[in-house]
């Protein structure tokens, strides 16, 4: 099987396509667990499959390290645009992909005949609590409690495709990521498992965040969470 590993600021994945390596949707969690692991496979935060679509340009079968289906990823989407222009599978620079049957529409920046930079419109954010989906007796959760650890967390639950939990908080360094992520991730609340990130704001312009990904862990960065 061949291969193509690429990054989007550091949420690297392993990139498959799947209009030539046919592999059976039974076959394939337990393939992207082993490519996925950073020690004995290939090593990234998923795999992505880059296939034929009817409905758009293109389709996203993207999958987290531990072989879950995702529905959407920023960073993985805008790797998308790359690889199919660059490998000549379109000569578009504005196209659409479809992922779990959402479609996105992508503008292409072409330098020498390449992809430098790619621009990825992820829609309006959804906020309805049944949508995302998080379990609350409120439409919205917005600035809701949380208890995890025997400790309150003030969140904000959001969709950008796939579901965010948004905790603000005033010191995120030494937050001990590998301790709390999978009790969010796994927390009785989300149906469906959560994406977390734990963010600082710095200043009007700035703010720094650390993303714990269901399905994978802590990664260097998540296009659908900063979105949120």
């Amino acid at each position: 099987m061949k291969f193509t590993k690429m990054h989007g600021c550091g949420n690297d994945y392993i990139y498959v396509d799947g209009t030539r390596e046919q592999i059976s949707m039974e076959q394939k969690p337990e393939i992207v667990r082993r490519l996925s692991d950073r020690h004995f496979g290939i090593g990234g935060d998923g795999v992505i499959f880059i296939n034929e679509s009817k409905e758009a340009d293109f389709e996203m079968e993207m999958y987290n390290m531990d072989g879950s289906r995702g529905e959407m990823c920023g960073n993985g989407i805008r790797c998308v645009a790359k690889f199919v222009y660059d490998r000549k599978m379109t000569d578009k620079t504005f196209i659409s992909v479809i992922s779990c049957g959402k479609i996105k529409y992508l503008d292409l920046f072409v330098e020498e005949e390449k992809v430098s930079t790619v621009k990825v419109n992820m829609g309006s954010p959804i906020f309805k609590a049944a949508d995302i989906p998080v379990i609350s007796n409120k439409e919205e959760v917005i600035g809701d409690r949380i208890e995890v650890e025997d400790k309150t967390y003030t969140m904000t639950c959001v969709s950008m495709g796939n579901p965010h939990a948004v905790i603000f908080m005033d010191e995120i360094e030494n937050l001990p990521l590998e301790k709390i992520g999978p009790c969010f991730e796994n927390h009785v609340r989300f149906p469906n498992r959560i994406n977390t990130e734990f963010v600082k704001v710095v200043d009007r312009e700035n703010v720094e965040m650390r993303v714990w990904e269901r399905g994978t862990g802590e990664t260097l960065a998540c296009g659908t969470g900063a979105c949120a």
